[in-house]
């Protein structure tokens, strides 16, 4: 069987949808009939995996059984922080190696294995590793997740400018509209977005529900979107 396609998932700042993101393209990837797993290789502030579990309910899955959940989500913290400053605190290290070694395991068995991050691309995995090291280590494509609320253009461009000075592919801006609070400011900001940074394929991602996700315009926005389509 040929080896999946590793797809990251980040945000530009933390709280900004990512796992809701993360959980709706693998439950748009599931009903155009893929082989689809996510991933949240260190989950930080809760005592149980929460994003993995917010991703299985939206995909309408169980939770991980034991022997999935340790390539799933290898690393949790209950300490709210970044990875390796909550394993610091609890006398613990995110081994890098480990997380790598999680992830071909997951693409050598599923045709789409989509890995969330823990808030935006310089978060600090390791002493040694951000986030960003860890997806150049893969050389895999970047969906971006920001927020449609004031301060969105000055991160997500930024978010969009380090990706591309490391030469990362980007399929796709998921631009989140539970934030929303001016529609108008909404649509400028966006369009500001895209004139600084250049053009790029957009999923406008409205309001948050888990029990009646909008599969249906995911699923027609990856069949359209070149570094998505399956």
């Amino acid at each position: 069987m040929a080896e999946g396609r590793l797809i990251f998932i980040t945000g530009t700042d933390t709280g900004v949808g990512k796992s809701y993101a993360t959980g709706l393209l693998a439950r748009a990837y599931l009903e155009l009939g893929l082989r689809v797993i996510t991933a949240k290789p260190v989950q930080t502030g809760a005592t149980e995996p929460e994003d993995l579990l917010l991703h299985r309910r939206i995909m309408r899955l169980p939770p991980d059984p034991p022997e999935l959940l340790s390539l799933t989500g290898p690393y949790l913290f209950s300490y709210p922080a970044a990875p390796a400053t909550a394993a610091k605190k609890e006398g613990r290290r995110v081994e890098i190696a480990r997380i790598v070694e999680a992830l071909r395991r997951l693409r050598a068995t599923y045709e789409v294995v989509l890995v969330e991050g823990a808030g935006g691309l310089f978060v600090p995995f390791t002493e040694d590793h951000t986030f960003l090291d860890l997806i150049q280590l893969f050389l895999s494509p970047v969906v971006v997740v920001s927020a449609a609320r004031l301060g969105t253009i000055n991160h997500t461009v930024l978010t969009l400018e380090a990706l591309r000075l490391r030469s990362l592919v980007i399929p796709a801006l998921i631009y989140n509209l539970y934030f929303a609070e001016d529609e108008y400011l909404a649509e400028e900001s966006l369009s500001d977005i895209l004139r600084i940074f250049g053009p790029l394929p957009v999923l406008r991602m409205p309001g948050f529900s888990p029990e009646n996700p909008p599969v249906a315009t995911v699923r027609e926005f990856l069949t359209k979107t070149p570094g998505l389509r399956p």
